[in-house]
This record gives C-alpha cells, structure tokens and sequence, in this order.
C-alpha cells in the first residue's frame, strides 16, 4: 500500500506503557504510535506482550505507569465500553459478537435507534436495518443483516465487527490477527476493506503472525520482544526484509524459516479406500509412508477437517476402508485411534485439543493413561519422569507442569496439545492447522517437531491454510474442493498458481 498518512497527525499515543501481574513485568515502558491514514503491523512471538498493550489502549487492563494519548488530548480509560465510546474498536480474533442475534443487532447492540409511537418508544428496527446495510456497504460487504450471525461466514462476521466499528464512529480501528481463519480469497476482500477503511483517515493497528501479510498491509511495522519495544520500521522508506522482521522478533537471525528434513520414505503406514462421510465429502483415497509428510490443502469448507476426524474416528464413516499398518481397520471413535497409535493435533486447540483449567501433567498424560497405571493406581513417579523429558523436549517456556494450560501462551498450548501424541508414542499424527496463531519462532519448532516424528519413523498428514508452509513441509500434497480429492502435487512439481488451480476450479 502507498504510504497516505494525513499530514503525519498522530492518532493515538502510547508513552512508556508498563504492566506487571504478580512481581512480572509483562510490559516494559512501551512507547507506539499510530498515524491517521496508516497501517502500523504489530508483531513479536507469544508472549511478546502484544496483547496487554492492546488491553491496554481498549481498557481491559489498567497500565502500572505511561500515558495514552487520542488526537493530542489524554487519553484514560478503566474500562473497555469507555475506549469504544471515544473512538477506539477492536475486532478480536475471537469475534465478540451475540450468535443468536442478527448483524443489524449486534451493530446496534450498544445504543439502538428508537422512535415514538404514541407515548412509547420502540426500537426503530427499519432504521437500524437500514443504516447496518449502509455501513456494510461503505466496505464492500453484501449479505442479509437480518439473519442471525451464526448464519454468517467468518469473513462475514468480521465485517459486522468492522461496521460496528464504523457506526461508534471509531478513530482507531485494532485487528486481531483478521486473517487467521480466513481463505486466500477472503483475505483479499478484507485487505480491501482495511484500504478503504485507511483512505477514510482511520489509523489502523494489524496484528498478524503471517509474515507474507506485512509487505502487502503494511505502511509501518512495530517488533515487541519480551514485553520491551525492538523497533519501529517504515516500510516505504527503509529497505526491511522479512528475514529482518524475524530477527527483531526471535532476536536472532533465522536462516530457514521452513526446516524441512528429508528422510528415506518407509514402509506404507496408511492407506484409504474411497472414503466418504455423508454430504461432508465422498470417494477420498490416498496412502501415507513412515517418515513422509502428506499435506492436505484446500479452501475452508473443502473437507479436509473431515478427512481427518473420520480416520480418527471423530466422524462416522458412510463408505470406503482404511488400512493402518497392511491391516483393514474399523474405527469406530477416538478411542479405537489412539488404541492402535493414530493421533490428532485439532485445528481449535483451546475448544478440542487441551483442557484450559487442567495442569500440564494431566494434558500430557490424558491420552496415555493405561501407560501409567498399575492395578488401577497411577505411577506418579513414572508420570512426572516421561512429562518432564517431553516437556523439555518441547523447549516450554516453564518447567512447572502444575500449572494450568491456560496460562500458557498460544505456542505453548499448541506444543502441550503436541505433546501428549508423544507421551502416547503415535504411529500416525494428523495435523490439523499446527501453526495457526503461533508466532514465528514457535512455527519453527513445531517444524522441527515434525522433523523429529519423521526421522523416528512417524508419518504425518498436515492439514494447512498457509501455502507457503504447504510448500515448504510436505512430500506430497493432496487438494480438495468441495468435499472431493481434486489431485496429487509432489513437492518438486508443486506451486502456489498449482494448488490454488485446484482448489477453485
């Protein structure tokens, strides 16, 4: 984007920003700006402190020390309601939005419109309806906003945040990782929409962990490490390589950002048969080797989830036959997975992969409980031993396993939610979206996890949205569309214009 700051005013303001939770410092006297007319990208790997800066600047958190400034003026708010009604909306990664009420309803949730009728007043409804369409319609977006919001696509109900925004009459829009859950081709209308969101004047904080994102968004870059501010980088006037980002961020130069290692293809692992789960997707077939790595690529919505939970028995199969190790197996739920060594990293770790308000013990050892005990009692000194070896294999960022996963940062849960596959010594690991809202640094270790799956003998399916890590950690890749297998790309043949040619076609 070409760079379009309004006169360079300052929008908002954060001088010295400083919290602490318990004697910790999570943010170190932060300074960041944001311009009228800009994209300023957020980065820094979990646990960088992002997070608390933006609870900061929305009201959710109250800063130890620093000042916040808004169009020049101080800026003090306590609470989040108070930062929306002076002008500063952020549309969270996990949407906050009333599922049962319609779009118009939750554009309005904060001061609906009313009018008089007689001597009462009601809700205007045609009124709201009709200013929703035309907020929606000042970013490009076309749908019914009379229908609930459970109804609507994920870019959908992005939009309805985003109108919302809009109707508060918000100076300072904050986007939290937008593009997580979105295809390719909805990223693009959202770029649109952030385009003219930005040619209005409005100052816009993008916080993303996708590195391709940062050049084609971005007008400005901002690097937390550690709750402390690295640096700021304008991207239209400094020669800022991705490889540079990465540095500030993991404070380090990190030379292969996909490790992929290649090992001797072993013995086939699994192979199946035209399999089909009713509607979901029909006559799937495929083989899987000892140390390969099978990516299934594809738009959201395209079956491949449903691949993957039916082989793990989470979905009921209507056709077809799996084979696992030469056998015909039959695999009637989970349990019958993971009792012959077949496992799945889901793609929503918090809802399917972990128990958030459970220690690091009891995630780790849950789907390997027959391992540790003996006549019905639990090893505990067997348990802490194997728990601690993963653990440090893991590179965790503690070494407390009391603690409850959901204290741990995104990376960290999803090397937890990992990590129990290898306390139950899996044949098959599935994959679903590993990487998705982890830093950069994690990725990388997630990758060399896999490495290390491989090179001890493990196959792995990997299901991923990101094509550049669809093309840099797979042998093979399969692409489905609709609920069918479309084709087969070996990773020499296979390019981004290939898949995607699939995919939509």
């Amino acid at each position: 984007m070409e760079q379009n700051h309004t006169h360079n005013e300052i929008a908002l303001k954060v001088i010295g920003a400083t919290k602490s939770f318990g004697g910790v410092t999570v943010l170190d006297h932060v300074d960041f700006t944001l311009y009228k007319g800009e994209v300023n990208v957020l980065m820094g790997e979990n646990g960088a402190g992002k997070s608390t800066l933006i609870k900061i600047i929305s009201g959710a958190y109250i800063p130890n020390a620093g000042s916040i400034e808004l169009d020049g003026e101080p800026l003090v708010v306590v609470q989040p309601i108070e930062a929306l009604e002076k002008g500063i909306s952020v549309v969270y990664q996990e949407l906050n939005l009333i599922e049962t009420l319609s779009a118009y309803e939750n554009i309005f949730t904060i001061d609906q419109l009313v009018k008089k009728k007689g001597p009462v007043k009601i809700l205007d409804r045609q009124a709201m309806i009709r200013q929703s369409r035309e907020l929606l319609d000042m970013i490009g977006a076309h749908f019914d906003v009379t229908i609930p919001v459970k109804n609507l696509s994920v870019a959908q109900r992005q939009m309805v945040e985003i109108a919302k925004a809009l109707r508060m009459d918000s100076k300072v829009i904050i986007l939290d990782e937008p593009s997580a859950v979105l295809t390719d081709l909805e990223v693009e209308k959202l770029f649109q929409v952030i385009k003219k969101l930005r040619e209005k004047g409005l100052a816009i904080c993008y916080i993303s962990h996708r590195m391709e994102e940062i050049m084609q968004i971005g007008d400005r870059v901002t690097v937390l490490r550690d709750g402390k501010l690295i640096g700021c980088k304008n991207l239209h006037t400094e020669k800022v390589t991705i490889d540079d980002i990465i540095s500030m961020m993991v404070g380090h130069s990190m030379e292969q950002q996909f490790p992929k290692q290649q090992f001797e293809k072993g013995e086939e692992l699994l192979r199946v048969e035209n399999l089909s789960c009713g509607k979901r997707f029909q006559d799937v077939s495929f083989s899987l080797h000892k140390g390969e790595v099978l990516c299934f690529a594809g738009l959201v919505g395209a079956g491949r989830t449903e691949v993957a939970k039916t082989i793990f028995g989470a979905l009921p199969k209507t056709g077809g036959k799996i084979y696992f190790q030469g056998k015909e197996t039959v695999i009637k739920n989970p349990a019958d997975a993971i009792g012959i060594g077949i496992s799945l990293v889901p793609e929503d770790r918090k809802e399917e992969g972990l128990f958030l308000s459970a220690s690091l013990y009891s995630n780790l050892m849950i789907a390997s409980i027959k391992k540790f005990t003996k006549h019905g009692i639990f090893q505990k000194n067997k348990i802490k031993k194997i728990c601690h070896d993963i653990s440090q294999s893991l590179h965790l960022n503690t070494s407390n396993l009391d603690m409850n996963a959901g204290n741990l940062s995104g990376g960290n849960q999803q090397k937890i939610s990992l990590g129990k596959w290898l306390v139950a010594d899996s044949k098959l690991v599935i994959f679903d979206e590993p990487t998705r809202g982890v830093d950069v640094g994690a990725k990388v270790e997630v990758y060399n996890l896999i490495n290390k799956l491989l090179e001890d003998g493990v196959g792995v399916i990997m299901i991923s949205s990101e094509l550049p890590e669809v093309l840099g950690m797979s042998d093979r890749i399969l692409v489905m569309q609709e609920g069918t297998l479309m084709g087969e790309l070996t990773r020499d043949e296979a390019t981004q214009e290939k898949i995607m040619h699939l995919a939509t076609r």
